[in-house]
């Protein structure tokens, strides 16, 4: 596809990804696509008649969250790429004729919550963060005996889900001491978690679970997520139920979210599951994205670093297996809720998705430039996220995820 607006080879949100966001400038959030440097105002394409087929659609444009488009289904969502693909590629396009009223440069909106989050689900599905983390604390035994015959996953707040470069505040909680007894104090290891989340795009049925067959058709799309953890906190306080004030101050999303039908051209096959899975999450076949992944920090007078690179392909757990877990009990899925796959790693030390791993528990210390360490995040670092599929001239990106660390609130 040849477009006549310039859009730079290399930029994530090229003419085959079109994601959905939802922006503002001197006027109301609303819906928007993403098309290199610009934004599409849909609600403002839409009465200019781009969306002929979906009389509804103006409506759903002019919302403040995407929760109502996505309740269209992803035959809407579709159209609506392939109408604007066409448009773009077409001189004379009515996109083209009024393109000085419909495209706003992305450096002047400002981005928002992409939809209301009623439920997050934070997975564990990577083997290679799962096993590093537990060589750390269990070298002996580091996966559980549950671990490969489960999604292992925890149920997180969905209120403190913010979107990308909104401050996160150094949290205070208890922190366990050499003589059993906690201190309170501002955490000592604050960390990122480089994950993805599938973002739901329909209902499921009360009582119902999904079949891991039926899975993909709840979902409508992927963001990249920054899962933030307080190390020292959830030390303290996981055992025997898991993370809480460790996990609930913040989680960050990015905010354009990339359709599942742009990812199609990323699938691969998963890695093989051993021992076989019980029935109801034996997919066949299995599939992930090739989605190259990375992670940068930069301190407040220092340049940027990248710390990890890493992949999406080697997921343990699909997103398919993810859902048939999660509602096998009849527990049902609503439109905007998240379920993120846990921090995913890789084997090679570059490749560590969060700091934990990278520092060996902060044993050691990694580098960034000019001659700046970290063990975990300090006061003012801003953590980036990034993540992209490529396959030959094709490009689809998220953009970017990015949070910087605020001092803690004085006591």
């Amino acid at each position: 596809m040849q477009s006549w607006l310039p859009i730079a080879p290399d930029s994530d949100f090229s003419i085959h990804n079109l994601p959905f966001g939802i922006f503002s400038d001197e006027r109301p959030a609303r819906a928007g696509v993403a098309i290199g440097d610009w934004v599409l105002d849909l609600a403002a394409a839409y009465a200019l008649d781009l969306f002929p087929h979906y009389p509804e659609a103006g409506g759903v444009f002019r919302k403040p969250v995407l929760n109502d488009l996505m309740t269209l289904g992803r035959e809407f969502s579709d159209y609506v790429r392939k109408t604007v693909q066409h448009a773009l590629c077409e001189p004379g396009s009515v996109l083209q004729q009024y393109a000085g009223h419909l495209l706003i440069p992305l450096r002047d909106v400002q981005m928002h919550m992409p939809m209301k989050v009623g439920n997050y689900t934070d997975f564990y599905s990577s083997e290679e963060h799962a096993f590093g983390v537990g060589q750390l604390f269990r070298p002996e035994n580091p996966l559980f005996p549950n671990w490969k015959h489960l999604p292992v996953a925890y149920h997180g707040r969905a209120s403190s889900i913010v979107v990308s470069g909104t401050p996160v505040r150094r949290p205070w909680g208890q922190v366990g001491q050499k003589d059993g007894n906690p201190a309170f104090i501002p955490t000592n290891a604050l960390d990122y978690e480089l994950e993805l989340a599938f973002v739901i795009g329909k209902d499921s049925v009360f009582g119902r679970p999904v079949p891991v067959g039926e899975a993909e058709d709840y979902i409508f799309g992927v963001v990249l997520f920054n899962d933030w953890s307080a190390r020292d906190i959830q030390r303290w306080e996981y055992q025997p139920l898991g993370p809480f004030t460790s996990k609930n101050f913040a989680s960050g999303i990015s905010p354009w979210i990339v359709t599942w039908d742009a990812l199609q051209l990323f699938r691969v096959p998963a890695p093989a599951q051993s021992p076989a899975p019980i029935p109801y999450l034996a997919a066949n076949p299995r599939t992930n994205f090739d989605l190259s992944l990375s992670v940068s920090i930069k301190p407040e007078h220092g340049e940027e670093s990248v710390v990890c690179q890493t992949n999406a392909r080697h997921l343990y757990w699909t997103a398919a297996q993810q859902i048939a877990h999660h509602t096998i009990t009849g527990c049902n899925l609503q439109t905007g809720d998240l379920l993120a796959t846990g921090t995913i790693s890789s084997r090679e030390l570059t490749g560590k998705g969060c700091l934990l791993e990278a520092t060996v528990n902060g044993q050691q210390r990694i580098q960034l430039a000019n001659g700046a360490e970290r063990r975990f995040l300090e006061d003012h670092d801003v953590v980036c996220m990034r993540g992209f599929g490529q396959k030959e001239n094709v490009r689809v990106g998220f953009g970017e995820l990015r949070g910087k660390i605020l001092p803690a609130i004085s006591a």
